[in-house]
């Protein structure tokens, strides 16, 4: 479940009751660690953990109403009981919030044990092994936080970090997982693809698919009535930021993939659309896993005067900002390139306008 936002507020509140600042979004996701008595031993270390659970749990609750399922997970689960792979859950959730997700999402029939309520996850998955015959060679630990792949490897088993979730792709790197996956759709796909070994060869294979050939792309700078560009930031990105965009699906135009893929990842519908330029991304250090795509860049307007960005799971952020100062933002390289070419076309056409 999805309960990053839930957390987060929870987290601000037992904050502002302890009369400490509170953390933006990001700077909490850069900050919170399990077991949480690390992170709050740094935040709020004179106050007891009782009372701050109390504390926690008592907006945690008022916040349920924010929690949904992940991306993929319903269609994950399903895959994994048809092809009768036996899941666990192990998490720090109380349990009593972990039962309402349950009845939320419908996965109630999904898992063959969990375990809730787990501060540190390295002191019972040993246990959890044994109560159950698991044999770890033939495991895979999937998580969202560096703790989980300590566990995982805490345990002897492969680990898989998923980018839809608490840390982004720098810290999840840090802790050495075995596999790194943007979401539970790539993974199933990557086990149907691999005959459920998903970290057969995924080293050695230039996409986690293993698709043999460059991935063409498409992806556009938008603008809005006042001339602000939007960028969105992406952990599949190293959380760095860059513009909407994703692959082109067979049957489709370029343009058709351009106007799809920002409505799904924006909710913005675009208009003026102009080609720009074309970027080879060969095996890019920024990128979550080892990929070949050709990226084919454009430009492009909002229809609406007062457009409402609505952001899919494939982004954390976004801003609209001018185009002379997205450059100075962190951003991925192909990005950085595009908007530099931009600005040095539009200077351009300046100069070579005619004077009276």
């Amino acid at each position: 479940m999805d309960d990053l936002p839930a957390v987060w507020k929870a987290t601000c509140h037992v904050f502002e009751r302890a009369d400490v600042p509170t953390l933006s979004l990001e700077a909490f996701r850069e900050a919170f660690e399990l077991p949480f008595t690390g992170f709050y031993k740094r935040f709020v270390p004179e106050i007891p953990i009782e009372q701050l659970e109390r504390w926690f749990h008592e907006a945690f609750s008022a916040e349920q109403h924010s929690v949904r399922a992940m991306p993929h997970a319903a269609a994950f689960l399903g895959f994994c009981k048809e092809k009768g792979l036996r899941t666990f859950v192990l998490s720090a959730i109380h349990p009593k919030h972990f039962d309402l997700h349950l009845e939320k999402s419908g996965f109630g029939g999904a898992f063959e044990k969990t375990y809730t309520g787990v501060w540190d996850k390295r002191n019972i998955i040993h246990q959890v092994i044994r109560e159950h015959g698991i044999v770890p060679q033939e495991t895979l630990y999937i998580g969202d936080m560096e703790h989980d792949i300590e566990t995982a490897h805490h345990g002897g088993i492969a680990g898989c970090a998923v980018l839809t979730g608490f840390k982004g792709l720098k810290s999840l790197q840090g802790c050495k997982p075995e596999l790194i996956v943007e979401n539970l759709g790539e993974l199933k796909e990557l086990m149907e693809k691999t005959e459920m070994d998903p970290l057969s060869g995924h080293e050695a294979s230039p996409d986690l698919l293993d698709v043999p050939y460059p991935i063409p792309t498409v992806g556009a700078l938008i603008f809005n009535t006042k001339g602000q560009v939007l960028m969105i930031r992406t952990d599949k990105w190293s959380h760095k930021w860059g513009i909407p965009g994703g692959k082109i699906q067979t049957g489709e135009t370029t343009q058709q993939a351009l106007e799809r893929e920002i409505m799904e990842e924006t909710a913005l519908a675009v208009e003026s659309i102009e080609f720009v330029m074309v970027q080879d991304a060969v095996f890019l250090s920024e990128f979550h896993r080892k990929a070949h795509f050709i990226l084919l860049n454009y430009t492009c307007h909002c229809r609406s005067e007062n457009p409402e960005v609505i952001l899919n799971h494939e982004a954390q952020s976004f801003q609209w900002i001018p185009l002379e100062k997205a450059s100075s933002l962190e951003l991925n390289q192909p990005t950085q390139t595009l908007v530099n070419t931009i600005i040095q076309n539009a200077s351009c056409d300046k100069k070579n306008v005619p004077h009276e």
